[in-house]
Parts: C-alpha cells; structure tokens; sequence
C-alpha cells in the first residue's frame, strides 16, 4: 500500500475508532461514517457509480460543516477529496 494512502487510511481509522467525539451529532456521525468509510473504499480501488459518488460527497461535506475539530476537517475533506477525484 503507498504510504500516503496508509496514512489517510490510519488517520480515517483513528476518527472511527474515537467515536467521531463528542462534536459530531448522531445524524452528523453516519454522515461522517459514510464519508470515510466510502474514502476507504475509493482507496482500495473500488469505482463509485454518480449516485454513490455523490451521496459521500454531501455527506462528507454535511460531516465536515457538522464538526469544530480542526483534525477532522481535515480528514474529512481528504476524504471528499479522494471520493470526488478532486485535486489540492
């Protein structure tokens, strides 16, 4: 695995495993689930239809709104931007 993707994919991991803390929302949790979650699997090469797409980029986005951590911010939004193809 390219360590810049198992960084990501440990960062991701670590955001899941600490419950997305106490700054996220029920609601703004699956949504921050969804997003990393399906960053995880663009990561491992799936391909994501336009729906799929762009269900995990509005709720990345929703996650990323829904959050104070500037931590997860940024996982959030490099997990956008691994879903939407999008470039820094």
């Amino acid at each position: 695995m390219h360590p810049r993707i198992l960084a990501r994919t440990l960062g991701r991991a670590i955001v899941i495993a600490l419950g997305l803390t106490s700054s996220l929302a029920v609601a703004s949790t699956q949504d921050a689930t969804l997003c990393l979650l399906t960053a995880e699997r663009v990561d491992e090469g799936e391909t994501l239809d336009e729906v799929g797409k762009q269900e995990a980029h509005e709720a990345c986005q929703r996650a990323l709104s829904a959050t104070a951590s500037v931590i997860q911010k940024y996982q959030f939004q490099e997990a956008d931007f691994a879903i939407t193809g999008a470039e820094r």
